[in-house]
């Protein structure tokens, strides 16, 4: 099946607003969700016999200055076909079910998403750090993150390179 196939099987089941379909190139296409209804789609996605997504291939989190996006790459191991997932979050208070006892590789991708993103994911057994030190402040991968110039006392940043990038 076709992503524009799998939307329109799907849309019926949810109010109007809640899904939306996006295509353009040369992205992939995707399927939006309002977050409060991603659960719900990722359950009837998963356990449906004609769409079979069995398998979380990534999950990612994207800092879109306004707001924050989850990504979810899906796949159907039984079927062969493919999906995108889009949950759109506001930037203060970025919050999203869990879909770790959905697809159970979501839960270091969430935890990923939630130490460098700053993402909450609501029903997560563990939603710790994962990269940075548990007592980090902020979350790296945010574009309104500032590098402090030290962790308790040790430096952040390379002499000669205030910026902190390496290029």
């Amino acid at each position: 099946m076709q992503p524009l196939e799998i939307f329109d099987s799907l849309k019926g089941a949810f109010a109007e607003g809640e899904l939306a379909f996006w295509h353009q190139a040369p992205s992939d296409p995707y399927v939006t969700v309002a977050p409060a209804r991603l659960s719900d789609l990722c359950r009837v996605i998963r356990d449906r016999s004609d769409l079979s997504f069995d398998y979380l291939r990534c999950l990612s989190a994207v800092d879109l200055t306004e707001r924050l996006a989850v990504v979810y790459h899906l796949f159907s191991l039984k079927l062969r076909h493919s999906l995108v997932l889009k949950v759109f979050l506001d930037r203060n208070v970025p919050e999203v079910a869990s879909v770790q006892d959905i697809w159970s590789a979501a839960n270091w991708y969430e935890r990923e998403a939630f130490d460098l993103m700053g993402i909450t994911f609501i029903g997560h057994p563990d939603l710790a750090r994962i990269m940075m030190p548990r007592d980090w402040v902020g979350h790296p991968l945010r574009k309104d993150y500032a590098q402090p110039t030290d962790y308790h006392g040790i430096p952040t940043v390379r002499p000669g390179n205030a910026g902190g990038s390496d290029a």
